[in-house]
């Protein structure tokens, strides 16, 4: 791995601030490279407040929205509320779903289906709002590209309020409004919304309009938090204090759905982290194996038994989606050494039979195996369905834009993108694709890196350091956990490899021979065991966290790499 050590902060600048907040220069240090240098932002910062949140008519056509809905609601229509298979869309359809029927009793629910319709907005969704006489469609985390299907939606006479966060065309929806704070004529202060957390915006304008206090919002803010983690978006700004809250929703008063979720974990409290990987994966589970519909059930439910019921069909959706993800992945490396494809700069695999709703968690594992910008595809109808992953520091939404000519439609973000094309045009995108990477991507961005905060002596582990050092929370991009490295770093003896297939690392480490002893585990890093033996001096790269051991809690580091 590639270790890229921040640049030290200007000291005068940390000493500035390390006095003012009474911390160690190192976490000054840290907010510093977080663009928080005086003691008000440092006080925004570990202290969240949602007084803070911007107000939702500073987004362009949000008053727009507003009216339409309210005249709906005037005029008794029929609205449906419409989103994504996703945990961001699902999230959404909920929040905005449960949100309108406090105020409305006319609102029907649409979550398309992953293989007959795909992504997004659907003709079969509007023709299914048609047959239901509804006049009036929310699309969330969706619909800021589907010009043709809200045309169409208007000559059925039915109108769009289009809640998105991806990245608009060169134009925009014929829609009633279009909410999406990426827009280039939206001024809205902070564009890194996710959303559901649009969404959130829509309800907080909507609410505001009524008169309604704010607190009454707050019981959703558990749907935006689960969203922002598992949507990837930056926690930083409005996403950092949803989340902060939405967090505090989730471990003091959360919904019927997650209460039974949790309730099959042994945790006191979910971190952000838990809610990436224990939460939104069982939501993601419903879309990719079933239906999304099932997770939208979980989520409006309010009764714990049902809610229960609910949670244990999903909870076998997930295992039967990871037996599908480890066969897929063992299928993919094969395809990928059985072509002796290792030297290629990106990894495009394809197969017809693999499941689509989890070719995207494949070509994630791909991308930590080989890393590499990396595709996997599988029969979709007529035509082939990829997923996209992308590797640090390199746009692969912007590499597919050079290979449209073989591209039916596509979607998403910087580093994750879904697209279709047909199957004749397989090999030829797969050969463009390979040179527009070749061309643009720079060789060191195919060696995984690790972005190092700052360099630290053992000593400076202390109790209160870690306590600070926790409220950075909750951590996601443009927030991470922060990484140190420690030098001249020796094993006491203690150290082995451990796991099963003996693939981990644990050991027991001073600094210099002297000092604090602290213990550590590296995941993976079996085979650096040499690296440390016979009392080895070594470097590591490190987060600090806690282990519980016989209900002892230590501080110990958990091992990035080891050099």
């Amino acid at each position: 791995m590639r270790w890229n050590l921040k640049p030290v902060q200007n000291s005068e600048n940390v000493q500035t601030l390390s006095q003012a907040l009474h911390v160690d220069p190192i976490i000054a240090q840290l907010l510093i490279e977080r663009n928080i240098d005086s003691f008000d932002k440092a006080k925004q910062f570990f202290r969240p407040s949602l007084d803070e949140l911007h107000d939702p008519f500073l987004m362009k056509d949000m008053e727009k929205a507003v009216t339409r809905i309210e005249q709906a609601i005037a005029q008794e229509e029929n609205i449906l509320v419409y989103g994504d298979y996703d945990v961001d869309g699902t999230t959404s359809v909920a929040l905005m779903s449960s949100y309108l029927k406090t105020i409305h009793p006319a609102i029907a629910t649409y979550i398309p289906d992953r293989y007959a319709e795909g992504y997004g907005v659907s003709y079969m969704g509007i023709d299914y709002a048609s047959d239901n006489d509804i006049t009036l469609i929310i699309a969330l985390d969706c619909g800021v590209k589907a010009i043709d299907k809200v045309a169409y939606a208007k000559e059925k006479g039915i109108d769009f309020i289009i809640c998105d966060h991806h990245r608009p065309g060169p134009q925009l929806p014929d829609a009633i409004a279009v909410l999406d704070p990426k827009r280039e004529d939206c001024e809205y202060p902070y564009d890194e919304l996710c959303g559901c957390g649009v969404g959130f915006k829509l309800i907080s304008a909507l609410s505001r309009k009524r008169n309604q206090p704010f607190s009454e919002l707050h019981p959703y803010l558990d749907l935006v938090a689960t969203a922002i983690g598992a949507d990837i978006v930056p926690i930083t700004g409005e996403n950092r204090i949803l989340a902060y809250y939405g967090l505090e929703v989730i471990n003091t008063a959360p919904r019927a759905g997650f209460k039974a979720i949790i309730h099959q974990l042994k945790k006191d409290t979910l971190t952000i982290t838990d809610v990436v990987f224990i939460i939104a994966p069982r939501i993601n589970a419903a879309g990719r194996m079933k239906h999304g519909n099932h997770a939208v059930a979980l989520l409006i439910e309010e009764d714990d038994h049902t809610a229960q019921n609910y949670a244990v069909e999903i909870e076998q959706y997930n295992s039967d989606r990871k037996e599908a993800d480890k066969a897929i992945t063992e299928e993919a490396l094969v395809q990928i050494q059985k072509n002796n494809e290792t030297e290629r700069k990106t990894t495009v695999v394809y197969q017809e039979d693999w499941h689509k709703g989890v070719i995207g968690i494949v070509a994630s594992r791909l991308t930590e195996t080989y890393y590499r910008p990396t595709l996997v595809f599988t029969k979709s109808g007529e035509n082939l369905a990829a997923s996209a992953r992308s590797v640090k520091g390199f746009d692969v939404y912007n590499a597919l834009h050079q290979c449209e000519e073989f591209i039916e439609q596509f979607g998403g973000h910087k580093y994750a993108a879904g697209l279709t094309l047909k199957e004749e045009n397989y090999e030829a995108f797969k050969q463009r694709f390979e040179e527009v990477v070749k061309a643009s991507c720079e060789e060191r961005l195919l060696i995984p890196e690790i972005t190092i905060d700052a360099k630290i002596n053992l000593t400076d582990i202390t109790p209160k350091f870690y306590r600070i050092l926790k409220q950075f929370a909750p951590f996601g991009p443009g927030n991470m956990k922060p990484t140190f490295m420690t030098e001249n770093l020796v094993d006491t003896g203690y150290g082995k490899k451990v796991g099963a297939d003996e693939s981990h690392l644990k050991v027991t480490v001073t600094q210099n021979n002297t000092g604090p002893r602290i213990g550590g585990i590296g995941f993976g890093l079996g085979n650096a065991y040499d690296l440390i033996s016979n009392k080895k001096p070594f470097s590591a790269a490190y987060v600090l966290d806690e282990n519980t051991w016989n209900g002892e809690v230590s501080l110990q580091l958990r091992i990035k790499d080891i050099k």
